[in-house]
């Protein structure tokens, strides 16, 4: 199971005189992940490289260290962890010593991955839209029942014959939601697909 952080994470580490900072935060999108990269990025530093992965998206940048010794090696440790939807920049200001393409890696790489060792992670719950329309005597129960099942509700809209509500929960618990609507209506309401 996949897993994301909970809140940003961070972790410094020196190596041979260099300082790394990592610094890790949950993304939705390559957009927000960029945002991240360019807000904690430090324009002192000798180096500002980063990895993201969102699902099947992924990007890295070396931001002119060695080709494949910083940025890689970072969406390695995010693979290696088992994370998704997360951003890393580690931030390295230099202290003379040269490290080497393999002393990079394993620095730039190791940094990432106990900071994302140590941050506090919360499990993936793929999640599936659902709609329903009902009477407004059966809204406030409705929204009660479905809220125990993790469903959260999206968008309210009133008529004259009751309420359509759009809302997001857990895909395990859609056949549970679906038969708390035809429950809670006595089967004059069914929920429908929005996805």
């Amino acid at each position: 199971m996949l897993h994301t952080l909970v809140a940003a994470a961070r972790l410094s580490e020196d190596i041979r005189k260099s300082r790394f900072l990592a610094q890790a935060a949950p993304v939705e999108t390559p957009q927000q992940a960029l945002a991240y990269v360019q807000a904690v990025s430090d324009a002192t530093a000798t180096h500002n490289c980063w990895a993201y992965r969102i699902g099947q998206e992924y990007r890295f940048n070396d931001d002119g260290e060695p080709g494949g010794t910083a940025g890689r090696p970072i969406l390695q440790a995010i693979d290696g962890q088992g994370i998704d939807r997360v951003a890393v920049v580690v931030t390295r200001w230099y202290g003379g010593i040269k490290l080497g393409a393999g002393g990079l890696a394993r620095a730039y790489g190791g940094t990432a991955a106990e900071c994302l060792r140590l941050a506090e992670r919360v499990p993936i719950v793929a999640m599936a839209r659902l709609g329903v329309h009902c009477e407004f005597a059966e809204l406030a129960r409705m929204k009660a029942r479905l809220k125990e099942l993790g469903a959260e509700v999206e968008q309210e809209n009133f008529d004259a014959n009751g309420v359509s509500l759009h809302m997001r929960l857990p895909q395990h618990q859609l056949d549970e939601a679906r038969l708390r609507i035809v429950d809670i209506s006595r089967g004059r309401s069914e929920a429908f697909s929005l996805d």
